[in-house]
């Protein structure tokens, strides 16, 4: 099933026809939230702007989010407080609270219907041990002077322990909110280019070259805006990022449903929200959270969440159900600004965690600024250069862990299942003539053979059993059961075979 946000919306699609080379001020690659905040900024300042979209404008994350503008991360607040100081948490609160003010502002400027509505959000607790954690969250947001609310009953149809309150955040339609962003942009001068690939970006002279398959685009600045950044040298973002997995359903529960936005304490996390869609009130549950790359099974993601649909709901009917994948830093904070000292006018904005409806508005302001020149009191939260992220050794030591098993020893390891074990509509990695290969075998048994080895730098896939995926353990690449290429960092398709 598609995501709800792009089920029978009109997506933004603009292909490219080949007119020659381009020349503007920004080049964009990624039409994302991210991507376009940028855009609708910079165009707003009279910059020409010209993105470029591999797929289609909010294909991938946006296209596959939540929906929720809000500064409660989870219980992130004491975290903040504890790694670094006070000040530092603060700063953070406060740069995600005035994003939640821009992204209101934009949308009553540019007059964008998008199903936006003011909600409180809620961190939950249903076991003592997460109530004691929220207390000490209470704690830190009282310590840094943030006016939050401690309740008992929250609205949700099963008791509560408690739960901590942030008012005034808020939710909206992903699609249509970027939909409305992508005409501002066009209207002031802007080139929105999808179905298009940016493979390289060279320094050449005083300007820098993006090259797609078919064209090149000559520009000052360049802001990498592609989810999971797609140059690896210099940067090396994939030593410092992973992508984590989680899933959701829309069901229609066949009664009343409460106000507010939900996420539990600690794991397994769920996620509650309502929605629109064709005059009904939906609920959306999210959770099912693992590291991409780790084969799921379909009780852990898509059947706990209709278990806990279910369980209040009994009449309910899942609509929608879909999947989505976060890029998470080391240290859990953005990485937003320069690229790499070694790449100056380059900037990038990546590793959103599970938040980047509220993150890209406030990474969006710090890279406009860096480009007009004008300081960002935020910028330092979240300094791509910084060496705090490799405090987190246990992080860094599983990524390192993870890559050399997929680099190295996985290859070497003998296949657990021959060919004739693989069920139809299932997959699994075999050996002919002592070479690895990965079969996918349809409903009605027709095969697809794939070389099981990521585009991106060589690790070896797995399976994705429930999404029908090959899916890269160590950085998160994505390809589909035919071999085409879904998510970055990767951005070539799989090496085929034919076995007729």
């Amino acid at each position: 099933m598609n995501s709800l946000w792009l089920a029978n919306q009109k997506i933004f699609e603009n292909r490219f026809e080949n007119k020659g080379d381009i020349e503007t001020d920004v080049c964009i690659i990624g039409a994302g939230i991210f991507g376009i905040t940028c855009a609708y900024y910079l165009s707003k300042q009279g910059l020409k702007v010209t993105v470029l979209e591999k797929d289609f404008v909010g294909s991938k994350t946006t296209g596959h989010t939540t929906g929720k503008i809000t500064s409660q991360h989870g219980l992130f607040y004491k975290y903040l407080v504890d790694a670094y100081d006070e000040k530092f948490a603060k700063d953070y609160l406060d740069v995600n609270e005035q994003a939640i003010k821009n992204i209101k502002d934009i949308i009553d400027t540019e007059n964008i219907k998008c199903d936006f509505k003011i909600q409180n959000n809620y961190v939950y607790a249903t076991t003592e041990k997460e109530y004691n954690a929220l207390k000490l969250e209470q704690s830190a947001l009282d310590r840094i002077g943030f006016n939050c609310e401690f309740v008992t009953k929250a609205g949700l149809p099963f008791d509560i322990k408690g739960a901590i309150c942030f008012k005034n955040q808020a939710q909206f339609n992903s699609i249509k909110y970027l939909d409305g962003l992508c005409k501002a942009i066009l209207s002031k001068g802007g080139s929105i280019f999808t179905g298009t690939t940016a493979f390289d970006v060279q320094k050449i002279d005083d300007t820098y070259t993006t090259f797609c398959s078919d064209f090149t685009v000559k520009s000052k600045y360049v802001i990498v805006a592609t989810h999971y950044p797609f140059i690896n040298f210099p940067g090396f973002y994939f030593t410092k990022l992973y992508q984590s997995s989680s899933y959701l359903i829309a069901i229609d529960p066949k009664k009343t449903l409460f106000n507010g936005m939900y996420i539990s304490a600690s794991d397994p996390v769920y996620s509650f929200r309502t929605a629109n869609y064709e005059g009904k009130e939906l609920l959306l549950i999210g959770g099912g959270e693992h590291r991409t790359g780790e084969p799921p099974s379909y009780e852990y993601t898509y059947g706990a969440l209709e278990d806990v649909a279910k369980k209040y709901y009994p009449d309910c009917e899942v609509l929608f159900r879909w999947d989505t994948r976060d890029c998470i830093s080391l240290d859990k904070i953005p990485y937003v600004g320069h690229y790499s000292s070694l790449m100056p006018h380059v900037f990038v904005g990546t590793g959103f965690k599970k938040w980047g409806m509220t993150l890209s508005n406030v990474s969006a302001n710090i890279v406009v600024d860096e480009i007009l020149q004008k300081k960002n009191k935020y910028a330092y939260l979240f300094n791509p250069s910084r060496l705090s992220a490799f405090k987190n050794r246990d992080e860094f030591k599983n990524m390192l862990v993870q890559s050399a098993n997929s680099l190295v020893f996985d290859k070497f390891r003998p296949a657990q299942m021959n060919f004739d074990e693989i069920a139809n509509n299932s997959g699994s990695i075999i050996e002919i003539n002592n070479q690895k290969v990965g079969i996918y075998k349809d409903p009605n048994g027709k095969i697809f053979a794939v070389k099981p080895v990521c585009t991106h730098l060589g690790c070896q896939l797995s399976w994705n059993d429930v999404d029908k995926t090959w899916d890269c353990p160590c950085h998160g690449s994505r390809f589909d059961f035919s071999g085409k290429n879904l998510y970055d960092p990767a951005i070539k398709d799989l090496e085929t075979y034919n076995l007729d």
